[in-house]
């Protein structure tokens, strides 16, 4: 339950703050934006890997909810930045790069962390990781402010106005033609305020629920990821018809006595078969202290008293279980981590290749509408197999991999098609805050399945995640019906002209619904 709060920790603040990010993003600029909120998970990260370092739930908690208080922001910002840049022009292209890039460190955390906890490091050198990552990310905010300047100061010494269009123009290309329009961009007409969200239209607002229902179905399965493969595949229970012949002895390391301590079949008596992808027994009790060893210096605790053994009390980073009392548990727990580590990257690593060509493919065929739908069904299919079947998990994580990719490959470069272009970072805003309601909600309803399952996340955990893709398609269907009524916008080809919605187009929804 501590571990799926840092979690919730981390969303509770983003329920509300990309509202306000949002919109003082329209305000004062993406790009300066982007370096406050970098500036801030930065520091989130540092208090994070100190409160691992001295085991304290506290810090953590508090360097979650800082990190949580730049990062989506900082996403919100980002997405800002890449429509402006990239509007009417390959902008799912542009933003699939965005998250190829971010899959890839996705996938570099998935392999590279388990490895680092494991290792003489342990967990503690695996969370530093984090801090040296985000002080890049706060380099990279800077960098693109000198470009995002550099590029104003261009289209000023040619008289231009600083539009968005002009903006991409002179980003990308040397010669770029300028208009010589005078608009004012500071104007009252076009001033931004928080409560302009209630100008959005139902398209908008379909978009969002549908997002809150996927994506809470995507993420949080990721949280929790590593446990269900361990769980279905890589690291079952033990066998309930075996018995240790010393059950309240250790099973293997320098406190074993020298003594062999084998499992054995309760209706034979023979030696118990144990299948690879099954966890070692453990003692049913252990009475040990500090006195029984002269390397207990080592141990984090000064006796470890468990007249009711379970595989929770067994902590494997404590030399205790690692080196002196159940060394084969724990190094097989550590192989089956590292290899669910390896196989849980697979969605990300499809992610990572695929978006950018998927995000072209949605700039010259459209389809947006459909795709977010058929990327729902896929995730509904994912999930039914992964609970009631237990074959490899290889191929449904592909199938999650593929839907994940398409889905996002879609729904964010819809977002600036259903609002007006100057309420762009108010409406980014506004769906990342909804999307991190779902996001802090999901990982307890989840711990309260799996505590209420007996501590077991097949098959009630993955129904639940099944119910949520079952939503999104749903939710799915009435966007794609809305959208034939409103002339196919979302399903459309984004053309230059045509890139954004107009002021008519949120009325256009609202009359449709109306009674």
């Amino acid at each position: 339950r501590n571990f799926n709060l840092l979690y919730t920790v981390y969303s509770i603040p983003n329920v509300i703050l990309p509202l306000f990010g949002g919109n003082f993003v329209d305000r004062y600029g993406a790009p300066q934006c982007l370096l406050v909120f970098a500036s801030i998970v930065c520091c989130g990260s540092v208090l994070l890997s100190i409160g691992v370092s001295n085991k304290s739930w506290e810090v953590m908690y508090l360097g979650r909810f800082v990190f949580g208080l730049g990062a989506e922001s900082l996403c919100v910002a980002q997405s800002t930045i890449t429509s402006d840049w990239f509007e009417g022009k390959d902008i799912a292209f542009a933003m699939g790069i965005g998250l190829s890039v971010s899959r890839l460190g996705s996938i570099f955390n998935n392999i590279t962390s388990p490895k680092v906890a494991n290792s003489r490091g342990g967990i503690q050198s695996a969370f530093w990781i984090g801090p040296v990552l985000t002080f890049s990310s706060l380099f990279a905010a800077a960098l693109i402010i000198f470009v995002d300047r550099r590029a104003i100061k261009k289209l000023k010494k040619r008289g231009g106005d600083v539009a968005s269009t002009e903006l991409t123009e002179s980003l990308l290309e040397d010669d770029a033609p300028v208009r010589n329009e005078n608009n004012n961009p500071c104007s009252e007409s076009d001033e931004v305020h928080l409560t302009d969200f209630r100008k959005f239209g139902i398209m908008f607002w379909l978009l969002t629920i549908s997002c809150f229902v996927v994506y809470g179905c995507v993420l949080p399965f990721n949280n929790v990821a590593a446990g269900i493969l361990l769980e279905r595949n890589y690291y079952k229970p033990a066998p309930s018809s075996c018995h240790l012949l010393h059950p309240d002895q250790c099973t293997s390391g320098y406190l074993q006595n020298g003594t062999n301590n084998p499992s054995l079949s309760d209706s034979t008596g023979a030696l118990c078969s144990i299948d690879p992808s099954q966890a070692p027994l453990l003692p049913s009790s252990v009475n040990i202290t500090s006195s029984a060893s002269d390397q207990s210096g080592e141990w984090d605790n000064e006796a470890y008293v468990y007249p009711n053994l379970t595989t929770h009390d067994v902590q494997c980073n404590d030399p205790f279980w690692y080196s002196a009392c159940t060394s084969d548990y724990c190094t097989k727990e550590s192989a089956s981590t590292e290899r669910a580590g390896k196989v849980m990257s697979i969605p990300y690593l499809i992610s990572a290749l695929s978006s950018p060509p998927l995000g072209l493919l949605v700039d010259k065929i459209g389809r947006r509408a459909q795709i977010a739908s058929l990327a729902s069904g896929l995730l509904f299919i994912v999930h039914l197999t992964m609970a009631v079947s237990h074959s490899s998990p290889v191929l449904p994580l592909v199938g999650q991999g593929i839907a994940y990719s398409c889905y996002a490959a879609v729904i964010w470069p819809s977002v600036p098609l259903t609002v007006d272009k100057k309420f762009t970072g108010t409406a980014f805003g506004v769906i990342t805050s909804v999307q991190n309601i779902g996001l802090a909600l999901f990982p307890l309803l989840i711990a309260s399945i799996y505590k209420a399952s007996g501590n077991s996340y097949i098959p009630n955990v993955e129904f639940f995640l099944m119910s949520c893709a079952g939503l999104g398609v749903f939710i799915g269907l009435l966007l794609n019906r809305l959208d034939r009524r409103n002339g196919g916008k979302l399903n459309g080809i984004t053309s230059d002209d045509e890139s954004r919605a107009d002021n008519g187009f949120a009325n256009v929804e609202d009359e449709y619904f109306s009674p």
